[in-house]
This record gives structure tokens, sequence and C-alpha cells, in this order.
């Protein structure tokens, strides 16, 4: 005789109880010049309804930065570890597509070009090479484990996985449930995270897909899509203001469920010391 199935009481409580531990609503600096202030909340005044900067992404979210390649995810990512280093804050970097070595190398860089010691931060980076070791990659256990323990012995306040993709490569169909344990994983420890996801050439610049379908932007709590145009003919020459020949980067907070951002798709620029900065909205350029 089959067991009849019985409610899951610890899944249960009242809106009062989960409030108390809901966290606070501040922003965590993402080192990307012109980024933090796409993302605000919203105050309740006497006077109405007004947007606050928030400065940063939100604290404790899982965010997805997903785009084809060559658009400055990777760039990204190190700009957010320098910077949450810098600011005293021991940052974990998930390294799974480029040995601990090669990302030291660009990590020293993005410090150097940001204006930042590296002998201040370099203590404050810790590294955890997937790339380099095969059980980390394709064991999730193995690495989540591996991952705990970093946060445990040195205080990490924030995780960074380059690339999520990465993790479930040739195994799309198990894209979802990693995606999910890894984002239940983060949220346990209170950790601000960064997940690098890898587009599919063949996905349109704007969407927010990426490999494994929609299974990243559809369980974080936002995605920021990058792109990339070449300006081909004369009506996209009219259309961006730029000449036949330009490459074009775009950047677009594509979704944050737990604060309000822009909207707009906004020109994105790697700067020649190899910083990312957000730009003005295309829609300005038409002027």
């Amino acid at each position: 005789m089959l067991a009849l199935p019985k409610a899951f009481e610890d899944a249960i409580e009242l809106a009062e109880e989960a409030g108390k531990r809901a966290p606070k609503l501040f922003g965590v600096p993402s080192g990307v010049e012109g980024l933090d202030d796409l993302f605000y909340k919203v105050e309740f005044t006497d006077e109405g309804v007004r947007r606050v900067p928030l400065g940063g992404y939100p604290y404790r979210a899982v965010m997805n930065i997903t785009g084809v390649p060559d658009t400055g995810k990777s760039l990204m990512a190190e700009q957010f570890a320098v910077k949450q280093a810098s600011l005293g804050y021991t940052t974990c970097f998930v390294t799974v597509e480029s040995p601990s070595s090669f990302l030291a190398r660009g990590l020293m860089q993005r410090s150097a070009a940001m204006g930042i010691g590296w002998e201040f931060v370099k203590r404050r980076i810790v590294i955890i090479d997937a790339a380099s070791h095969k059980e980390l990659r394709e064991d999730l256990p193995t690495l989540l484990e591996t991952i705990a323990f970093a946060i445990r012995e040195y205080d990490v306040k924030s995780v960074t996985i380059d690339s999520i993709t990465g993790l479930f490569e040739a195994r799309e169909v198990l894209a979802r449930s990693v995606v999910r344990e890894v984002f239940n994983f983060l949220k346990s420890w209170g950790q601000t995270a960064i997940l690098i996801s890898q587009k599919r050439s063949g996905h349109r610049e704007e969407s927010a897909e990426a490999a494994g379908g929609y299974a990243v932007s559809h369980i974080v709590d936002g995605t920021i899509v990058l792109g990339k145009i070449l300006v081909r003919n004369r009506w996209e020459e009219n259309l961006y203001n730029k000449p036949i020949g330009t490459l074009i980067r775009t950047i677009r907070i594509d979704g944050c469920r737990m604060v309000g951002h822009d909207t707009s798709t906004h020109l994105l620029f790697i700067t020649d010391e190899g910083l990312v900065k957000v730009g003005p909205r295309l829609e300005e350029l038409r002027g």
C-alpha cells in the first residue's frame, strides 16, 4: 500500500516571520563606472514617491551577466572582485574558464587600471581554480563544499563564478537544476554573487537567453545583457550615428526582482586600460 503524501510543514510560515530575516536593501559597488546608479530603490515621502540611487548591485542578490564573446563579461567580473577587495571585503572568484595564474594576471591589470594597489587587494581575493580541476567542474557537490570552505575560512562576503555555463558544458539538459542548486547555495550563505553566462552566438543580442536556454535568467535575481553591434549599412550608420565598420557594445539590465532599475539600452565602452564603462542611452545617439 502506497503511503499518502504528507504536508511539508517546515516550508510554511507567516510573512511576518519571513520578513524578520529579510536582508537590508543597499547597493554593493560593482566597480564599473556608470552602472551603480542604474539600480534604484523607491522611497515614500510626504511629497510623494521618489527614486533613490542604490549605488550598486542589490545586497545579497545573485546577478547574471550574459552575452556573446568579447562583450566585457569577464572584465566586469574582475572589476567587481577588485572593487570589493579594495573596500576591505574578501571576495571569492571561482574561475571555470582560465587557470588561476591567468586570472591573477587579469586581476592585477584591472587593479592597476582602477588605480587600486595590488598589494592592498591581493590577500582579499580568494581564487578557486575549477578550470584546472575537472572534479570541481563536473561534481557540483564538491564545488559547493569547496566554496563553503572558502567562505568559512576567509570570511567571504561575495562570490563570482566565471562562468556558470562551464558547469553544465555539453550537459544542457541539467542546466536548470545546476543553476537552481548554485542559486540556493549562494542564498543560504548570504552572498552577493555574480554569475557569468555565455550566450550562444545564435541568440539575439538583446535577449537574455544563454546556454541552457532560460535556465539562468529565470532563476537569478537579475540579469544584465551585454551585446555588440557592427554598423554595416547606411541605415545603421544613421541610427547609431557611427560610421560603417564601427563596433558598438551595449548593456541593458534585463530585469531585477529586488529593486528598480533603468530599462534603457546603454552604450558600453572598453577603455584602452581594459576597463568596462557604461555610456549614454542609445536613444541619445540620435540626438
